[in-house]
């Protein structure tokens, strides 16, 4: 027997080869860029599909995943950080490789390291419009001319960023939050000397504040159209703001739940995503006859689709129970990376609990055959404002391999339910989330499902928060908590943590901890750690700027002096691991830990 077959399954799910929807240059099609984690650490791929050569782009011990392919093909853009502290510098190399022996050369010289705040490059090769974040300055955007000063043409304390740059380069569309709600955008178009063109703002004049958020220009020479999305009906819609003129074309598609949409290549359709009750599917909207068809994928969750120039249509698709594929619409599989094959799970039954803000979705997989009352693990989703799907995760497909029911609830916060689900949270920050999974905890015990007895508590990112505020507000409620990267203690947190979720912060709880110090408290897992009776298992990065690791160690001081049971580990990464054998060594500290405390 083979290692690999010998390899259990949740471990083959981690290890087996997988790959993203390729990004592919404007004017240069068949060459493209796409992350792979086929060496065992997720890395940025060239890819020439004229000729079919594939070539790593970059090797770092961390991994890489955020890249940028310039419009003409020429040159691949990344992102580069210290050990995942998402605090770093863009690089560049051409599209065939750099020279051996050599460094790839910084891409805008003149502009120190920072937090990322979006980039755009025009097609001209020479021009890109830079997005930065500080905590000194708060946003900056810069206009970087090759073998010129980079040049601000945009300045404000609050959260800001880059949306796209105009076919001829001659238009910038930003999204920025001047008015301090980090939630909702409102969105500027700039001219490349720094002038504003023209307004679109959706968070003034009405009862409530509503966001924008910036599509794309269309790929059209000379064409002012700019694809928004907006939540005037309650739900993220899209709509065509012809900037030059001001007219906006509301497209009022009549799909429930989210929509999105992206330019086809020749600017006389869209292509729209439209996610619904933790499902999503594809469409094409003709522009001129208004006619809406749907193109045909699997039922599942569509995770990132692109129109090529030749009408087809290729997108990332998975399911529950079968692992992603890049596919096209032509019937081909567009990426098939060699090696391991991942083994697939079991599907997930939805199930509707009525909670105190009104009806809560959670996906199930349980064992098949498998009769309750189980061993349960409540997987909880990060964000807050994300949401769980019907798509492939190797996580819950490994509690599942171990005879575990696995629940994930799409708490209020949760995105593709409508906007005042997910503003719902504002204020009474976790506590309200915690209501709903409660409820979902509740339907899971009284239907047989779950052993009251045996259910853990499990998330990672804002999964991992409400994983710790949960031990400690509903303590005799989890018999185990396992959080990842976790905001632990919430004013530490956001005194650390990264310019741009001090913003989001402020707006999720109305301020700093010195202007509302009474909601922080409310809000934070250190408030409760004394009353927290399960066993509690911590992972962190110690180069985190999201949960930072000083606010961690905070939490788990407090848990020492309480001699409560608890584990820690700390890894050399960021917010998470991009490192399948890092990746790999965490689900297998966790297993290990709920089989010492909880039994197999």
């Amino acid at each position: 027997m083979s290692d690999a077959e010998a390899m259990p399954d949740w471990e083959k799910r981690f290890r087996a080869p997988r790959v993203s929807l390729p990004d592919w240059a404007e004017d240069a099609p068949d060459r493209c860029l796409f992350v792979s984690n086929a060496t065992g650490t997720y890395e940025l791929y060239a890819w020439n599909r004229a000729t079919g050569e594939q070539r790593q782009a970059t090797n770092r011990p961390n991994g890489t995943t955020d890249g940028v392919l310039s419009p003409d093909g020429e040159w691949i853009w990344w992102f580069d950080d210290k050990d995942g502290d998402e605090f770093g510098v863009w690089r560049r190399q051409p599209f065939g490789g750099r020279e051996a022996g050599t460094e790839d050369e910084f891409a805008t010289p003149g502009l120190e390291a920072s937090y990322p705040a979006g980039l755009a490059l025009a097609r001209d090769g020479r021009t890109a419009v830079v997005g930065r974040s500080t905590d000194e300055e708060g946003t900056t955007i810069h206009l970087a001319v090759a073998e010129a000063p980079p040049v601000v043409i945009y300045r404000h304390r609050e959260s800001a960023g880059v949306g796209d740059l105009s076919h001829d380069g001659s238009l910038i569309a930003i999204e920025h939050t001047e008015h301090g709600d980090a939630m909702h955008s409102a969105l500027r178009v700039l001219r490349p000397d720094g002038t504003t063109v023209a307004d679109l703002d959706d968070t003034k004049g009405g009862a409530e504040e509503l966001g924008l958020e910036v599509l794309g220009f269309a790929p059209v020479e000379g064409d002012a159209r700019l694809l928004v999305g907006h939540q005037r009906r309650g739900r993220w819609e899209p709509l065509v703001w012809d900037v030059a003129t001001g007219e906006e074309t509301d497209l009022a598609l009549d799909l429930p739940g989210d929509v999105s949409a992206e330019w086809y290549p020749d600017g006389s359709g869209l292509l729209i995503a439209h996610s619904f009750e933790a499902r999503s599917e594809l469409f094409r909207y003709d522009l001129t006859d208004r006619e809406l068809v749907k193109v045909e994928t699997p039922p599942g969750s569509v995770s990132g689709a692109t129109a090529r120039p030749d009408g087809s249509v290729e997108y990332l698709w998975s399911s529950a129970a079968q692992p992603s594929s890049v596919r096209s619409t032509t019937g081909a599989v567009v990426l098939d990376p060699p090696g391991l094959k991942s083994p697939g799970s079991v599907p997930v039954e939805d199930v509707w609990v009525e909670g105190p803000g009104g009806r809560i979705h959670a996906l199930v997989q349980k064992p098949t055959g498998a009769e309750g009352p189980l061993p349960t693990v409540f997987d909880i989703h990060g964000g807050p404002t994300w949401h769980d799907s019907d798509a492939f995760a190797a996580g819950p497909a490994a509690w599942v391999d171990h005879g575990y029911a696995v629940v994930r609830v799409n708490y209020r916060g949760s995105t593709g339910y409508g906007r005042e689900w997910t503003d719902a949270l504002k204020h009474r920050v976790g506590l309200i989330e915690l209501e709903d999974i409660a409820a979902v905890r509740e339907w899971a015990v009284t239907s047989g499902l779950a052993d009251p007895e045996r259910l853990i508590l499990t998330g990672g990112s804002w999964g991992g928060y409400l994983t710790l505020l949960g031990l400690g507000v509903q303590p005799d409620a989890w018999a185990l908590g396992l959080a990842a990267v976790p905001v632990a203690d919430y004013v530490t947190a956001y005194h650390d943590e990264m310019e741009a979720l001090k913003a989001m912060d402020r707006t999720l709880l109305g301020g700093t901890p010195e202007e509302v110090p009474e909601r922080f408290e409310a809000s934070s897992p250190l408030t409760y750690v004394d009353a927290v009776k399960a066993p509690v298992y911590i992972s962190a990065g110690v180069n985190d700027p999201r949960c930072p690791i000083r606010q961690i160690d905070n939490y788990v001081k407090r848990l020492e002096t309480r001699g409560a049971v608890h584990e820690v580990y700390r890894y050399d990464a960021g917010h998470g691991s991009l490192v399948v054998d890092e990746r790999i060594k965490q689900v297998r500290l966790e297993l290990e830990f709920v089989e010492r405390h909880l039994g197999a």
